[in-house]
């Protein structure tokens, strides 16, 4: 007997969720700051939801209103361009989940390290184990639970930013845009280094869709909940970050410094958010890797339905959760808890990327082979105006590689990297295709 998934999460989780899938809070933000200055950071912070993250929402939103399926952008994909491109989709989310999940451990110890300042190599490491597991304990649980740890986890570190802000205002001193540019930038390599850290920090607005099979009423849900995510997370990063710059010296921060940056810029009020913000920086590591373990798994879960992975990742559990497959997937992140965030950010972004265009060419074909399959919501422009919105993100991810090319240290061996771990792709098609598709029919639409 087929064990059905459950649907458990509501509009309120499901913003929550995305939340986490995207941002988790203004963290990670100064390295943006210290990389490229004030003026420039806050700029950049402000133009990447407008030409970056609003094309991405709007054409996600359509998708997954269309086909509210569980495995989501891969399941897009399929329908779009058949296994072979599904396949290379689920293969680049799973390489950049690889990456983009060895950074919350990181950022875990970052903030630990404000009350544990020697913690030694050994530590950390089995820091980051307890992390990760903690998470695949809730995951374990359902979809349900994920969402209501996501929910109060976002609220304490909303309101814990906010509280930094309004202490700040009393003691701004100058204009927080001055100077412009960090007068260190690395010319158009470091530059581009920058601006994948704020990309990074904008990106997954398609990762909750892989569990719209647990989501109430998916098809209106998720474009709601971008809806509401949305400029959500824009004034997050916002707020604290102009604040805080107005009140402080920047050219003081560090990376993982937001206690310091609020010692530093709450005035009396500093050394007890100062605590709080180090606590809730641990709270967003734990509630990131939790949320984005729930997407990630359900894309090895719906690849083995389709007989491209070994079929035991595809059965789900008595709660309807697919156990081997989120096990699997926390173990593999074990191996990667401890690298280089910089590495880590520039091979991050241009494999979500990659994943992502390939998306957009899915809405495209459907639009155009089958124009009557159509969600709860679709953008209104044609199909030209699809290919536009989707082209603006692709020449913003053009530039940004041809900057990080001239960036010798991260940009250029990172996209090395990132190319050869998708290309590895392919050849592990052939190897599913021949073995576990072996007599495999296609199931009916």
């Amino acid at each position: 007997m087929t064990i059905p998934l459950r649907r458990t999460l509501t509009t309120v989780s499901l913003v929550f969720v995305m939340f986490f899938n995207v941002s988790g809070g203004a963290f990670t933000t100064e390295s943006l700051i210290i990389s490229t200055g004030p003026g420039l950071g806050l700029l950049i912070l402000i133009l990447v939801p407008l030409l970056w993250s609003l094309p991405e929402t709007l054409l996600v939103a359509e998708l997954a209103s269309m086909l509210p399926d569980e495995g989501g952008y891969y399941k897009w994909v399929y329908r779009a361009f058949g296994p072979f491109w599904a396949f290379q989709n689920g293969w680049w989310t799973w390489m950049y989940s690889l990456v983009d999940m060895a950074i919350y451990p990181v950022l875990f110890n970052q903030y630990l390290g404000f009350f544990f300042p020697h913690l030694s190599v050994t530590a950390q490491w089995l820091i980051a184990l307890a992390v990760i597991w903690t998470a695949t304990a809730i995951n374990l649980r359902g979809a349900g639970r994920v969402g209501v740890v996501s929910v109060i986890s976002g609220i304490f570190i909303l309101a814990t930013f906010l509280l930094i802000s309004i202490a700040s205002i009393p003691h701004i001193t100058h204009v927080p845009w001055q100077p412009f540019a960090h007068k260190d930038v690395a010319g158009f390599g470091g530059l581009g280094v920058g601006i994948s850290i704020a990309l990074w920090n904008y990106i997954g607005w398609d990762n909750a869709s892989t569990v719209q099979g647990e989501v109430v009423d998916a098809t209106r849900s998720y474009p709601r909940a971008l809806a509401f995510t949305l400029p959500l997370v824009t004034l997050a990063y916002l707020i604290p970050l102009t604040a805080t710059l107005g009140a402080s010296d920047w050219t003081q921060w560090q990376e993982g410094g937001w206690p310091e940056i609020a010692r530093a810029s709450a005035g009396a009020l500093g050394p007890f958010l100062g605590v709080c913000v180090a606590i809730a920086g641990m709270v967003s590591a734990v509630a990131l890797f939790n949320a984005l373990l729930l997407s990630y798994s359900r894309i090895p879960f719906a690849m083995a339905g389709d007989r491209l992975l070994p079929a035991i990742l595809s059965v789900p559990d008595a709660r309807g959760t697919p156990r081997g497959a989120v096990i699997v997937s926390a173990i593999c992140y074990s191996i990667f808890a401890l690298l280089s965030f910089a590495h880590l950010v520039v091979a991050d972004v241009l494999l979500y990327s990659m994943a992502l265009f390939l998306e957009f060419g899915a809405l495209i074909a459907l639009r155009i082979r089958e124009p009557e399959l159509r969600g709860a919501y679709r953008i209104p422009v044609g199909t030209a105006g699809v290919i536009a919105l989707a082209a603006i993100p692709v020449v913003i991810l053009t530039v940004v590689t041809t900057l990080e090319l001239n960036d010798g240290e991260y940009g250029f061996p990172a996209i090395l990297a990132a190319l050869a771990a998708a290309a590895v792709g392919m050849p592990f098609y052939i190897w599913a295709n021949r073995t576990l598709r072996k007599g495999f029919v296609e199931p009916a639409r």
